[in-house]
């Protein structure tokens, strides 16, 4: 079950108290203070995990708390530090604060870790306030309480390219045939329920991500369809390509509503590099050249997912639109590390 949005409450373990304690050793008649400080409350920690594609595991448990610490003993002895909770998420999951509605911080790379709930600190034992003055202090410190949150753990997909297209315009067989992906396939509309992920694999170790999204229909942005519900999963794509079944009644028209439906939903979605794909080339012949009035896409071409024709150019037109982006991200990064 692809699960992409859940709430869940955390809480950090509180520090332990600080302990009040006098030495008592035979023939040491004037021992001094010797109370330890409380241990440090556990964090509650979100890591990204790779081997993760979705929030499952969290619609079972909603609430984790971290270990709090312990107190502080006598001889000086400091109470044990409690131990973190490490949640683990699929990279490109946004942490967000139910309360305010703030983006705590966005988990986008395989290891990366975010403290959503900082631990108490251990209170201080009565050794810490002995003076010259105040030599037998009977102060201690209690721990201080943990952070408690309640989080909403929303994943938006990362993928170097998001298929767009409404229903059964062939999206997941093009992915079924491109990669290893195994997406469910059929002849009715919305047989897609959830996006799905595929790695594409070229010569010379050279991979990008695919990514299949649900059928888009007009009013998607709205939330007509499933297309409000999973939009946000092509947010973070960097190349759109918006398929068009070769036997639509209106390619021109199709292309304008998915263009549209795309800018309604996020300008700053519509204004990604984008190019148009005919399928199901198969059904009236390879040699027809569909025409079509899309001046800012950098390429139309048309292919036979079924058939295994025009893929080899529609993939190395994808990995060259992705090579130029990536050469242009890395000079933007040169110029900003400049002094």
């Amino acid at each position: 079950m692809f699960i992409d949005k859940t709430t869940i409450h955390i809480e950090a373990g509180t520090g332990g108290s600080g302990c009040t304690s006098f030495r008592r050793e035979f023939r040491v008649p004037l021992g001094g203070p010797d109370g330890g400080d409380g241990g440090r409350g556990g964090d509650v920690i979100i890591k990204g995990d790779a081997n993760l594609a979705t929030l499952l595991d969290y619609t079972y448990r909603d609430r984790w708390a971290a270990e709090r610490g312990e107190h502080g003993m006598g001889n000086n002895k400091t109470g044990r530090s409690g131990k973190d909770v490490v949640l683990p998420v699929p990279p490109g999951t946004i942490i967000r604060d139910t309360r305010t509605g703030e983006v705590l911080a966005e988990i986008l790379e395989d290891g990366q870790t975010f403290i959503a709930a900082k631990g108490g600190r251990g209170g201080k034992g009565n050794t810490f306030f002995a003076t010259a003055t105040h030599q037998s202090p009977r102060e201690w410190q209690p721990g201080e309480e943990g952070e408690v949150r309640t989080i909403e753990l929303e994943l938006k997909l990362i993928a170097d390219v998001g298929l767009v297209g409404q229903p059964n315009a062939g999206k997941s067989t093009l992915l079924s045939v491109i990669s290893a992906a195994t997406p469910k396939i059929g002849d009715y509309p919305f047989t897609t329920l959830a996006p799905n992920l595929g790695v594409v694999q070229l010569s010379d170790h050279r991979t990008f991500v695919v990514a299949d999204i649900p059928g888009i229909i007009e009013g998607a942005h709205e939330g007509k369809g499933l297309g409000l519900q999973f939009l946000r999963h092509i947010e973070r794509t960097r190349i759109l390509a918006f398929l068009i079944p070769i036997d639509s009644m209106d390619w021109q028209a199709e292309y304008d509503q998915l263009r549209a439906e795309i800018a309604a939903y996020s300008e700053e979605l519509s204004r990604k590099p984008h190019c148009v794909v005919f399928t199901k080339l198969d059904i009236i012949g390879e040699d027809m050249g569909p025409e079509l009035d899309a001046p800012d896409a950098f390429g139309v071409f048309s292919i036979s997912a079924a058939g295994r024709t025009g893929l080899d150019a529609l993939l190395a037109a994808w990995w060259s639109q992705l090579l130029s982006m990536r050469k242009i991200a890395g000079k933007r990064d040169d110029v900003a590390e400049l002094p």
